[in-house]
């Protein structure tokens, strides 16, 4: 029973509370700050809790009966925990990183309650086992997407907030589509119902490349990525939060819950997806060489790394998916990392432009030596966390036999160790061409510090959030 509470709490103490930080900054901001932390940590464990009953089998669920099978039932499964573990965890350290950074912005009050509110509804989607309800909750990600990207208010973050939101929201709608398309035919929203509707036969194509639609807009593959880097106009913990961290990450979560978990596509699914996949690392790794905006090349470099967890997640080896879901972990640690130096960086220099900067470990080692080490594990340097999750994809693909694929992908590992280095080489190495530049303040430093510890920590233990991730496949697989 308690794990009932503690799945409804996971969800609604976000939800409910994001509602309450309006309000409570007009009377205090430091206690707005802190209610704010508190909600995301409170998920954070809620979740926690609920993984020692879920690896020894049992699922809390809940289930809400609504006319026309429009059902409210969340189920906290293996998988569904990994993803709101990271999710919130992430969320909570980019939560406190804003503390500082958003202090002297306006619309900090908006800021707070669509920050919040995005990770009530991440959770919400996650957890979510009807069909309409993961709709519901995948649309108010959209809806507080917009407005943090859009955050400054001027004409050009207001176009790039239009155009993330019209491109996302066009997706999705395809992807009801095929979500009717699934009732008609199974008679029920219920991933259950539908489960045992298609358990003998794939899903028909049709409905497969209308969802497809939807979680390739959302993950901002190609070729529907250009909203991505163009978010970059959103302030550093917007982007790290929802476009490095959590929500592109919703796309790869919805093709694991419904193509892996619910049911099982057509063959040629499993060839098309990585194809579509590599070609979007290569373009979007070959953009990152040459883009010049620090936000815009890690950008870039999160639609490269998106593809290598779609491929993780499309061959279908249980390497291949276990590689997937542990990327999903290590990505989400270091290019939190990455976005978050960014935001020092800017800050402090007032530019984006790496070719006007130079010097700045002399200013700012700890941001420079934190922004290498998630750079490492974004490039799969060993030991660090994103080197354990690489080595899986590729073993798993190449174990497929995809050996044309996989070679491509480790092309595209190539043009990743290049476009990072060049990086770091610009901003922090050489001449110092800007003066007068500091560190960020402690609680930026620290939240940075951080996630560079636990990306190479995350190495050093791999045993445990791989364990972690092999039990959801386990569980997806019934292996």
């Amino acid at each position: 029973m308690i794990e009932r509470y503690l799945l409804i709490a996971s969800v609604f103490i976000p939800i409910i509370g994001s509602c309450t930080l309006p309000i409570i900054g007009r009377f205090s901001e430091r206690i707005r700050n802190l209610t704010a932390l508190g909600c995301v940590l409170a998920s954070l464990a809620a979740s926690l809790l609920m993984i020692p009953p879920a690896l020894k089998g049992t699922v809390p669920a809940i289930s809400i009966d609504f006319p026309l099978g429009c059902d409210f039932v969340l189920t906290a499964d293996i998988l569904a925990l990994f993803m709101a573990v990271v999710s919130s965890f992430i969320g909570a350290v980019i939560i406190f990183y804003s503390f500082d950074y958003i202090s002297h912005y306006d619309n900090r009050n908006e800021y707070y309650f669509m920050a919040v509110l995005f990770l009530g509804a991440m959770m919400g989607l996650v957890f979510s086992a009807n069909l309409v309800f993961l709709y519901l909750f995948w649309e108010i990600t959209a809806i507080a997407s917009w407005r943090l990207i859009g955050f400054f208010r001027e004409k050009e973050q207001v176009q790039k907030a239009d155009k993330a939101f019209l491109v996302t929201v066009a997706g999705a709608f395809m992807m009801l589509v095929g979500f009717i398309y699934l009732y008609q035919k199974s008679g029920s929203f219920d991933l259950s119902v539908i489960k045992q509707a298609f358990a003998s036969q794939p899903i028909p194509d049709i409905m497969v490349a209308l969802i497809l639609i939807g979680i390739l807009t959302k993950s901002a593959t190609l070729p529907f990525h250009t909203w991505l880097p163009d978010a970059g106009v959103a302030p550093s913990p917007v982007t790290a939060l929802l476009h490095a961290a959590v929500l592109v990450k919703i796309g790869v979560y919805v093709f694991a819950r419904l193509f892996i978990t619910t049911f099982t596509i057509s063959t040629v699914w499993h060839t098309v997806v990585p194809v579509i996949a590599a070609v979007s690392a290569l373009v979007s790794a070959g953009a990152a060489l040459v883009a010049t905006d620090m936000k815009r090349i890690i950008a870039y470099s999160t639609v490269s790394q998106i593809a290598f967890i779609l491929l993780g997640l499309a061959v279908g080896s249980d390497i291949a998916v276990a590689g997937g879901l542990l990327y999903i972990l290590m990505h989400g640690l270091a290019k939190g990392g990455l976005f978050l130096c960014a935001g020092i960086v800017e800050q402090n220099t007032k530019t984006k432009d790496i070719t006007k900067m130079g010097g700045l470990i002399s200013a700012m080692p700890i941001t420079a030596i934190s922004f290498l080490a998630c750079a490492f594990s974004v490039m799969g340097i060993p030991p660090f966390g994103g080197f354990f999750s690489k080595y899986l994809v590729f073993s798993g693909t190449f174990s497929s036999g995809h050996y044309f694929i996989g070679m491509t992908f480790l092309a595209g590992a190539m043009l990743t160790i290049l476009y990072l280095m060049r990086t770091f080489n610009m901003v922090f190495m050489g001449d110092a061409n800007i003066s007068g530049v500091k560190e960020g303040s402690k609680a930026m430093v620290a939240s940075v510090a951080a996630l560079a510890i636990l990306s190479l920590v995350g190495g050093l233990v791999i045993n445990y959030p791989s364990g972690f991730a092999q039990a959801a496949v386990k569980q997806m697989l019934g292996i």
